[in-house]
């Protein structure tokens, strides 16, 4: 698994990153958004949709716990889950992932929830303060997405 990084100057930059990404998205595919609250985890959700072509409000998760996107508004069906309030694994069953990798993508916040679940194969970034206003994207690349990482 390579680790890489990439520096952002802000949420715009941070979205813009998100819109990058999505332009690489296949069915089936896990990210994993780490960091600490505000660090930039629903912004960069907010990217991949609006690099899917969702053009409406994308409010963080943080109480319905799944927002699921699908087409016609988006390119690839989406599902912007946060496991922040998750207290017991058993929960996740309820939530139906699986269901949404046989045509489309799991954007993950808080996945210190999971248990390990999607571990092996997903994309893992975390987004950590840097500097004044800045953060830094650290991306573990699992093999499948060794040739689709979008940045030099």
């Amino acid at each position: 698994m390579r680790i890489v990084t990439r520096a952002l100057a802000g949420p715009e930059d941070t979205q813009a990153a998100g819109e990058a990404l999505a332009g690489q998205l296949r069915p089936g595919d896990v990210l994993m958004l780490e960091g600490g609250l505000g660090a930039g985890k629903t912004t960069l959700a907010r990217g991949l949709l609006r690099g899917l072509g969702f053009t409406g409000d994308v409010p963080s998760p943080t109480f319905a716990i799944l927002q699921g996107y699908e087409p016609p508004e988006t390119a690839l069906p989406l599902a912007h889950v946060d496991l922040y309030r998750i207290e017991e694994e058993g929960e996740l069953e309820e939530l139906g992932l699986d269901d949404w990798l046989s045509e489309g993508v799991l954007v993950i916040e808080w996945p210190d929830r999971l248990g390990g679940r999607y571990a092996g194969n997903a994309l893992a970034l975390t987004i950590e303060p840097s500097g004044e206003g800045g953060r830094v994207l650290t991306a573990r690349l699992p093999r499948s997405w060794e040739s689709r990482w979008p940045f030099p």
